[in-house]
């Protein structure tokens, strides 16, 4: 039984001893039957309208209860929809009371995220306006009034961290570019002369709006002040080198050229104009020493024909370099000239390097083959033979991977641009083909020399014995060889003739065909000596395969006429 019906039997019984007792009390007063009933009527009535009195409360706070739980469901529907959250559902079974608890709690829940969120909403915004107006751009679009949803204030959160990522990227582009641009001015000694500039200058970082087009205007006015920097050291530069140029060729001493150090570096304003001033001081003195000046400039471009391995007929093609009279016009032709060499060099750059480098490997093999002739390296020790045969085959090897690298590089060259490479106006594959031919044409002028060499040698006993011999021996071994003598006369001549020696003439002609033997050239006039110090690099080879072949056939028709004569006198002679 619940403890209020125990109390509820309580109250009755209370309720019946107390009328027991009045019962009790009114027979011992002796109070009449009808005044019994109308007494016993009044305390019916004044229970009964206690308790009317407490049930029409207890009434009333039902209805109190019943109208706060239908306010709080409304609350709570409209809670519900702005918050974008799921309506409430009570417990089935729930007391009115339970009902208001529960509905009380949900909504006081409900109204703590409202407000937490109209809170976010709110901070979201003012960032989201100061970010804008440092960026310059649209605020974001939301509806203040609204309660947002956790979607909406998760997006507006991405935006506004997206606003600030940007704004540190834009804030550390523009204090980078704006250093530049102090640099430049400073550089080029420009002052901020419109707003713009005095705003990215002059004015806290801070407060320049990051905008798009501010950042756009920045940008470009940096551009423009490089590109202003950029044209005044170009400008330098060529000043510079035209400087330099002129310094070599007019032979400035150095003491002179360290003095103006001071202006050979940087493009302010102040250096361009030092520059200038001594281009002008220099030109004036190339014009006081123009045969100078244009014998320089003619060394220059011997230097860069040496590179370009320029053949005489190109070399003879400019003309002007035979000129005397020394003009200014003279020195801009070698000006002009000078630059288009340049030019072609520094396209050709590489290729030129590989060609030059095959060409010191070349004049490596052909020393390490002079070497090879020389009859003197037979007494060298310490292992130099085997030295200079490892050196010599390396170099053959390195010859040859030059050559077929050269060979597929210029093939390439040329078939991008449909003209022939030259090395001193031949094809390089031709002109390698007649290096080797030159060589093995030299090893065979040297194998003929030592035969003529050896043919002289054989001549000159013929006439004057193996053994040198006077004719006081002859005189006094006369009389012990009377054999001899006999054979001698018998075969030739008397003994006395033998004996005596030749006459002044006959002594005089030998002398001339012995010079003439002695004198008899191969290669256009050069004694039997010159191999020995004939550089075999193209650069000293004066005439070209076929002359070289000429001389070669002279020289043999002179060496058979030195053979002939030679073998008339020794007849005549005997």
């Amino acid at each position: 039984m619940r403890k209020s019906e125990v109390l509820a039997a309580e109250a009755v019984s209370c309720l019946n001893r107390a009328l027991s007792a009045l019962r009790d009390i009114w027979e011992e007063i002796g109070i009449p039957e009808e005044l019994r009933l109308e007494r016993t009527g009044a305390v019916k009535k004044h229970i009964k309208n206690l308790l009317d009195l407490m049930v029409a409360e207890e009434e009333h706070l039902k209805e109190q209860l019943l109208k706060s739980v239908a306010v709080y469901r409304k609350e709570l529907d409209s809670l519900c929809a702005e918050l974008q959250a799921e309506p409430f559902q009570t417990e089935e079974g729930s007391t009115i009371l339970q009902m208001v608890n529960d509905l009380h709690n949900r909504v006081a829940v409900l109204l703590k995220q409202k407000k937490d969120r109209k809170q976010e909403l709110k901070a979201l915004q003012e960032q989201d306006k100061n970010l804008c107006d440092i960026l310059c751009v649209s605020l974001f679009s939301i509806d203040d009034s609204a309660v947002p949803s956790l979607d909406e204030l998760d997006r507006y959160r991405r935006h506004v961290a997206s606003l600030s990522a940007e704004k540190e990227r834009r804030q550390e582009e523009f204090v980078s570019i704006k250093r530049q641009v102090v640099l430049c001015m400073a550089e080029l000694e420009h002052s901020p002369d419109t707003s713009f500039e005095r705003d990215v200058v002059c004015e806290d970082e801070e407060a320049f709006c990051l905008s798009t087009d501010n950042i756009a205007n920045l940008q470009s006015l940096l551009q423009q002040l490089e590109a202003r920097r950029a044209l005044n050291e170009a400008m330098c530069a060529e000043l510079r080198s035209r400087i330099t140029e002129l310094w070599e060729r007019l032979q400035v001493p150095e003491e002179e050229r360290e003095s103006f150090a001071v202006h050979m570096t940087g493009s302010k304003a102040k250096t361009r104009e030092a520059l200038k001033l001594e281009v002008d001081r220099l030109e004036e003195l190339k014009l006081q020493n123009m045969k100078s000046v244009v014998q320089a400039i003619r060394a220059e471009l011997v230097e860069y024909w040496d590179k370009c391995f320029y053949s005489q007929e190109q070399r003879d093609a400019f003309s002007a370099y035979y000129d005397e009279d020394y003009t200014e016009a003279l020195l801009q032709l070698h000006d002009i000239e000078v630059g288009k060499v340049k030019s072609y060099y520094k396209t050709h750059k590489e290729l030129f390097e590989a060609v030059q480098k095959w060409e010191e490997n070349w004049k490596l093999f052909l020393e390490l083959e002079r070497k090879t002739a020389d009859p003197s390296r037979f007494a060298n020790r310490g292992g130099s033979l085997l030295k200079e045969e490892k050196q010599r085959a390396k170099l053959q090897k390195t010859l040859s991977k030059l050559q077929e690298d050269l060979e597929s590089r210029i093939q390439a060259w040329e078939q991008e641009r449909e003209e022939p490479f030259l090395v001193k106006g031949q094809q390089f594959m031709e002109y390698v083909t007649e290096q080797w031919q030159l060589y093995r044409m030299e090893k065979e002028k040297e194998k003929q020399e030592r035969h003529l060499k050896k043919s002289r040698q054989i001549e000159t006993e013929m006439m004057y014995g193996s053994t040198p011999r006077t004719p006081i021996k002859r005189r006094v071994l006369g009389p012990h060889t009377p054999g001899k003598v006999r054979k001698l006369g018998q075969a030739r001549t008397p003994i006395h003739v033998a004996a005596k020696p030749p006459r002044p003439g006959h002594r005089e002609r030998n002398k001339e065909n012995l010079s003439q033997l002695n004198g008899t050239t191969l290669s256009g006039g050069c004694s039997p000596a010159a191999p020995a110090q004939r550089n075999h690099s193209v650069n000293s080879v004066a005439s070209t395969y076929s002359e070289f072949a000429r001389e070669l056939s002279k020289a043999s028709r002179c060496d058979t006429s030195s053979r002939i004569l030679n073998s008339t006198t020794t007849n005549a002679f005997c």
